[in-house]
């Protein structure tokens, strides 16, 4: 079994800690993971994506080729679109409904998210409202997560809580605790969409 996943954001939104996070728990389950560079973290507000690649098998390539995605999770809708030719015919979109502004023609968000409505298998949430509502601001992305893991099938949602649990383990307990419960709503999310 194999999945192909793209990252997308913006700087600052937490796409590192989700390719952190899944690289962990893929491991801890014995899969063979590749990881395409991170572009664009070094830059707050800049657009942010990263290809990642799981397998039971060995995986020669740590790209991702047009049509050949089965899912895109994105911590902003437009960054959603940019990457839509890399998404299979039957692949999933995980989005956050919460625009990041980070240009000045950003399309009307009713545009954006009439165009990600299209979309066969979609799963849209306000990830910012839910953390926010959780009392974790910063948590958006592990709910983001918690979402993907209702529609990623390599994966198993408690080897994502683990990862979670090493990844934020040196911030202290309160930490790793929120971002699981942010987890733990956005899986919840997932599920009832599905």
């Amino acid at each position: 079994m194999t999945q192909d996943i793209i990252l997308a954001g913006v700087g600052g939104q937490g796409i590192l800690s989700i390719a952190t996070v899944i690289g962990s728990a893929a491991l801890q389950q014995g899969l063979h993971l590749k990881q395409a560079e991170v572009h664009g973290m070094s830059q707050r507000g800049g657009d942010v994506q990263s290809h990642l690649r799981l397998s039971s098998d060995p995986i020669y390539s740590d790209l991702i080729p047009r049509g050949g995605a089965h899912l895109i999770v994105s911590l902003e809708p437009m960054e959603a679109l940019r990457y839509l030719p890399w998404l299979r015919s039957d692949g999933w979109i995980v989005t956050n409904s919460t625009p990041f502004r980070n240009i000045p023609d950003y399309p009307p968000i009713e545009n954006v998210m009439g165009e990600l409505g299209k979309m066969p298998k979609a799963i849209t949430l306000d990830a910012d409202t839910i953390a926010k509502d959780l009392g974790s601001a910063r948590s958006a992305n592990m709910v983001l997560l918690g979402a993907v893991a209702g529609v990623l099938d390599i994966l198993e949602p408690e080897c994502l809580r683990e990862g979670i649990r090493r990844i934020f383990a040196r911030k202290g307990d309160a930490v790793v605790e929120s971002n699981i419960k942010a987890f733990d709503a956005g899986l919840e999310h997932s599920l009832s969409q599905k």
